[in-house]
């Protein structure tokens, strides 16, 4: 599999990443074995950059990765996790955790982006994980918490990076304002992007994209199904997009470029991974997945070539925004 630079680091990352979200238990429940399956499959993908945090099932995400992870050569694989939510004991523990993940709530999360925290954050990551570093560590949700992630942990970050201890450092949102103010105003290298540059929204052409050409810096675009209307080859209402049902014109407008997608010889899931590796700042595309079949066929959908007359179309039509860079640019990029 391709693998890019994050910009301005020595750290390179598959271009499909996978997302450990769904391994702590998103949603529902998902077992020890499936979880450790998905691992292999993405390893065995050639996926080598993966993604966790301990806000993921109170830590069950990590301990997951890190133990399927276990025995591979530690300069084979990237790994990534996140700071802002520490995990404390519940003191009113009510049986199961209340924001979204299947696991008891023994712990709960407490939000802390101070340099204490942050250093506390990431030893307890290490230990959680059994991994002696973490390349990439990015602040987690810092959207009400803009004074101490700007002034305290990404300074902490940055100090780490600095000797040598983390590779790269940045932040992860679902917005994209405060991920361009990080980009601009911040020893950031890189952000994780969610559901801003995708095939329905490009508003991340308004800043944050600009922003990290401008500074030299790169982008991982996560959330590239806006949470399943992009997911399947023809969109059907019941769908959700940004986690919500999805609106009747996003349905329709899915479906068109599902069709455009067609007569291209591809589908509009493959088409949405493709799509924002397309920008010379996206270095990669990261997906929740849970289980072996899940990898499979992300993998496959990653493998199938998308032809570059797609864009064009889709521009010509209306459908993506004319302002959305060409493959050749990331390439030349890459």
């Amino acid at each position: 599999m391709r693998v890019r630079k994050i910009n301005s680091t020595t750290v390179t990352v598959t271009e499909l990443g996978f997302g450990a979200s769904v391994i702590g238990n998103l949603y529902r429940a998902t077992s020890d074995e499936d979880a450790a399956a998905a691992v292999e499959a993405a390893w065995n993908g050639g996926i080598r950059y993966f993604d966790t945090a301990p806000h993921y099932g109170l830590g069950l995400s990590e301990r997951r990765l890190g133990a399927a992870l276990r025995g591979r050569a530690r300069d084979q694989y990237v790994v990534s996790s996140k700071v802002g939510r520490l995990l404390v004991p519940n003191e009113h523990p009510r049986g199961t955790d209340a924001d979204g993940f299947a696991v008891p709530d023994e712990l709960r999360r407490r939000w802390d982006f101070s340099r204490d925290g942050v250093l506390r954050s990431i030893d307890a990551t290490l230990e959680r994980t059994g991994l002696d570093r973490l390349d990439v560590v990015y602040l987690h949700d810092p959207d009400a918490h803009w004074p101490q992630a700007a002034d305290q942990a990404l300074p902490a970050l940055a100090g780490l990076r600095d000797q040598g201890v983390i590779g790269a450092i940045g932040a992860g949102m679902n917005q994209s304002a405060m991920l361009a103010r990080f980009l601009r105003e911040t020893a950031a290298d890189v952000v994780m992007l969610a559901g801003r540059y995708t095939l329905l929204d490009q508003s991340a052409l308004d800043d944050v994209l600009p922003a990290a050409r401008e500074h030299d810096k790169s982008v991982v675009a996560v959330g590239v199904f806006n949470s399943g209307l992009l997911s399947r080859d023809r969109p059907t209402p019941g769908l959700t997009y940004d986690y919500r049902d999805a609106p009747a014109d996003l349905v329709d407008r899915a479906l068109a470029i599902a069709e455009v997608c067609e007569r291209h010889g591809t589908t509009l899931p493959a088409a949405a991974i493709a799509f924002p590796l397309t920008h010379p700042c996206v270095v990669n595309v990261t997906l929740g997945m849970r289980d072996r079949q899940q990898v499979e066929r992300n993998v496959e959908l990653h493998r199938r070539p998308v032809p570059d007359g797609l864009w064009d179309d889709l521009r010509a039509r209306g459908l993506i925004r004319p302002d959305t860079p060409s493959r050749d640019s990331a390439e030349s990029a890459g």
